[in-house]
């Protein structure tokens, strides 16, 4: 498949290049890269690759060459450009960015009725499995108490992020009565009927999510610690490959499971 990366010069998108470089994903060729940085000393690829050696366009729509995918690592505030150029490519479209308003989201299901898309708020398969244990353990436990914890460095911008927010209407799927608060502050007992999610920003952290359920007098504790950013670019380029082939609709990480589950 041949692929446009959308944010090719921003810290995921230069991990993705370095993964593409490693050779481990033979299927996959990354044909250019956009970023508004373009021209302007962009980062180099980790194992040495020079940032000339993948052409880096300002704009999506100055690439005019033949695509089958549009990955994005980019920003939410690219929705609308993206999503119009992959309807105008007919391209597949892989979203790997976090953070959009109702109205964005609502383009991203527009899309999908024209072209396969492929959305998820963290693209690592461990917090994949994470969100399917959170939400079976949520439904098996009596009289759950749920509390969500995730920890990301200093420069992440959404709070709480996608990832913690994704985890929350999972477990809300089992406990469908539930209220998900946004930190917590005041004065007052917690309510039975809340999934409290809470936000730690520090140094450099890649990201931490925990998933505490408590019932009576046990707790379980599900966690996982992202050691790299190179898991948020394999899962991405997992979700490409995914893709090839598929119908029109809209995709997550639970479909690239069940399939890898068979």
């Amino acid at each position: 498949m041949d692929v446009l990366l959308n944010g090719a010069c921003g810290r995921m998108g230069v991990v993705v290049r370095t993964e593409v470089a490693k050779g481990g994903h033979p299927g996959l060729r990354l044909v250019a890269g956009v970023d508004p940085s373009a021209g302007e000393g962009a980062a180099e690829v980790e194992d040495g690759a020079p940032a000339g050696s993948l052409p880096i366009f300002a704009a999506l729509e100055d690439y005019d060459g033949l695509v089958d995918a549009i990955l994005d690592f980019s920003n939410h505030a690219a929705t609308k450009a993206l999503c119009d150029d992959a309807l105008r490519r007919k391209a597949a479209l892989i979203v790997a960015t976090t953070g959009q308003t109702p109205e964005e989201l609502a383009l991203i299901e527009a899309a999908a009725a024209e072209i396969p898309v492929f959305f998820a708020p963290n693209y690592s398969l461990g917090v994949a499995l994470l969100t399917r244990f959170a939400r079976e353990a949520a439904a098996l436990m009596p009289k759950p108490e749920v509390e969500i914890v995730e920890t990301h460095h200093d420069q992440k911008l959404d709070a709480p992020s996608g990832t913690a927010l994704a985890l929350a209407h999972a477990v809300r799927e089992s406990l469908p009565e539930a209220r998900i608060v946004e930190g917590r502050s005041g004065y007052g007992k917690r309510t039975p009927a809340e999934i409290g999610i809470h936000s730690l920003r520090l140094g450099n952290v890649v990201g931490v999510h925990e998933v505490h359920i408590a019932s009576g007098d046990e707790i379980i504790t599900l966690a996982h610690e992202a050691q790299s950013r190179a898991i948020f670019a394999e899962g991405a380029l997992a979700a490409v490959e995914f893709l090839e082939g598929k119908p029109t609709g809209l995709y997550g990480m639970d479909d690239l499971l069940a399939e890898r589950l068979g």
